[in-house]
């Protein structure tokens, strides 16, 4: 769907993990062994990150001004992560043990929240659609992933529903 470029640094792995659905097709890509592969995933574990996915695509439609998001921050909390500071004393987050896939979700979503860039990660306004993306406008005011494809749909709803109230 989304013919933009990816988020930046650590958001792109969660633009990925929310962009494993697609919502319109019912495609799920998380029962491939090549996506369990790309988030380090056992099939045990990929229960686990539907839940996180979704969590993470409510936080998405919550930056886009769709609804409240609540249910990352329960998850987020049992998130295995500790201070880490560089040898220039430049401190983050960063997993406390092996990097799973709800660390290396709540590394990135800190460091985004830090440098200004989590609220930019957005999820399609398109009931059909909810693809996550990077908001790169100035104002940050996007509300489709593509215009030329949800955009352009829901322009032309807009249009035909007018069309048709000024026809009665």
């Amino acid at each position: 769907m989304n013919d933009r470029a990816p988020a930046p640094g650590g958001l792109a792995l969660i633009e990925a993990l929310v962009n494993t659905l697609d919502i319109e097709s019912g495609a799920d890509s998380l029962d491939a062994p090549e996506a369990q592969a790309r988030f380090a995933l056992t099939p045990q574990d990929v229960p686990g990150a539907r839940v996180l996915r979704e969590a993470l695509r409510e936080a998405c439609l919550a930056h886009a001004g769709h609804g409240t998001s609540t249910a990352l921050d329960a998850l987020l909390a049992d998130a295995p992560l500790r201070v880490a500071v560089s040898p220039s004393g430049e401190a983050a987050l960063r997993p406390s043990g092996p990097p799973t896939l709800l660390a290396r979700v709540a590394e990135a979503v800190a460091a985004g929240a830090a440098d200004g860039t989590w609220m930019r990660l957005k999820a399609c306004e398109a009931d059909d659609c909810q693809w996550a993306y990077y908001d790169r406008s100035p104002a940050a005011r996007s509300r489709w992933c593509s215009m030329a494809v949800c955009g352009a749909r829901a322009k032309m709803r807009t249009y035909r529903a007018r069309r048709t109230a000024g026809a009665d």
